[in-house]
């Protein structure tokens, strides 16, 4: 496994071979994917020196995102148009068809940038890259039909493996899992971290939700892996303070979360206000007195990077790939029962406040996870892929 880092200068061989890069999640602009997709396209055609024509495979009207990306050559594209007709699922009938009359391959390679896709390209002789973003559904609690469905997801994924040439993931972390629970046959494995997204501007004003007062603050939907429940054990050790849980509550955890708050007594001290507006967010993270995130799987973890972006103590499960994304930069929960949680707790707060350098230090270690060096590593990826592809196409 190898990590990609900015290169001083990207160099391609041959005349801009076209590389097309699946963007179709654009569909779903405010989903993770969706963004991740904008952040990638936005920053491949922003670097000075690109060498090969990037071809986005686009949902109908998705190019407008890309158009004030960034000044020729690099603010030039191609464009595919995301159809019915090129998913796996039709293009495996009509391949055997049209393989016989296919000319030289029409692309370098293609990037397949999440595992649920279900678009490749039509010709076999194209070399792909595969992103794998996470494999959570094997870190949530068992349950029979959960099981099944595991299985099937592996399954899945496997197939697409054995398709592509090359495996790029988010994190060491979830390199180390797919290669302990699927087959890479000696398939090179990348990693190339994501980007921490720029902070929006905060509200000006605190949120009407919120009472005055300080207040610790967790964000994400409320799904089972998320863990948000301990966090009420840690609430009853910490007399006076405040809980802000953010983020869609409609869910069946979200149901039990609010009626063990209430069970508890503490509907004074636990606000769940369900989802909230960026400026909201951004104002819970500049003002809240730590950040907590117990959650038991994170392919990355972009929370744990927004919170140190503003300087916060962050503290988080020692699980997945938490610990590699904060580094020496956070406080670690290793039990979740109410004594621990307020041990670990109040230990990390007197570290923090102890250091006059540790805000800094968060927020100089957020920053150095840039889209723009996200780009670059991917642009290294596609460029390894090219001598050989260039030699097929001859």
């Amino acid at each position: 496994m190898s990590k990609s880092s900015p290169s001083p200068s990207l160099s391609f061989p041959g005349s801009r071979p076209r590389i097309v890069i699946d963007l179709e999640k654009l569909r779903h602009i405010n989903c993770g994917l969706g963004r991740f997709s904008l952040h990638l396209g936005r920053e491949i055609l922003a670097l000075a020196d690109l060498r090969f024509e990037p071809v986005f495979f686009l949902p109908r009207g998705a190019e407008a995102w890309f158009a004030k990306a960034a000044p020729p050559p690099g603010g030039r594209f191609g464009r595919l148009d995301v159809a019915p007709w090129r998913k796996e699922v039709v293009q495996r009938f009509y391949r055997p068809l049209v393989r016989p009359v296919m000319g030289r391959p029409a692309f370098a390679a293609w990037h397949t940038t999440n595992q649920m896709s279900r678009y490749w390209p039509l010709d076999p002789r194209v070399p792909v890259i595969l992103t794998i973003h996470d494999l959570n559904f094997l870190h949530e609690a068992p349950h029979d039909e959960q099981l099944a469905g595991a299985v099937r997801k592996l399954a899945d994924i496997q197939r697409k493996i054995d398709r592509a040439a090359v495996i790029v993931t988010d994190s060491e972390f979830v390199a180390r899992d797919v290669a302990r629970h699927l087959e890479l046959r000696d398939k090179p494995v990348h990693v190339v971290p994501l980007g921490v997204p720029e902070p929006v501007a905060a509200s000006t004003i605190r949120p009407g939700f919120l009472p005055a007062g300080p207040f610790l603050f967790t964000v994400g939907n409320c799904l089972a892996h998320k863990n948000f429940h301990v966090l009420l054990d840690l609430l009853e050790k910490l007399p006076g303070q405040r809980l802000v849980i953010a983020g869609k509550k409609a869910t069946p955890y979200g149901e039990f979360l609010e009626r063990e708050v209430a069970a508890r007594r503490l509907g004074e001290r636990v606000v769940i206000p369900g989802e909230v507006s960026d400026a909201d967010r951004q104002w819970l993270y500049e003002h809240c007195e730590a950040f907590l995130f117990p959650s038991l799987t994170e392919g990355f973890g972009f929370p744990v990077l927004e919170a140190m972006l503003c300087g916060k103590p962050v503290f988080m499960s020692r699980r997945t790939s938490l610990p590699e994304i904060a580094g020496d930069h956070g406080y670690f929960f290793d039990a979740y029962d109410g004594d621990a949680l307020a041990a670990a707790y109040w230990s990390g707060m007197g570290r923090y406040h102890s250091d006059p350098n540790a805000a800094t230090r968060c927020q100089t270690h957020a920053r150095g996870f840039s889209w723009e060096r996200m780009a670059r590593g991917y642009a290294e990826v596609y460029a390894s892929l090219l001598p050989a592809a260039l030699r097929r196409s001859a």
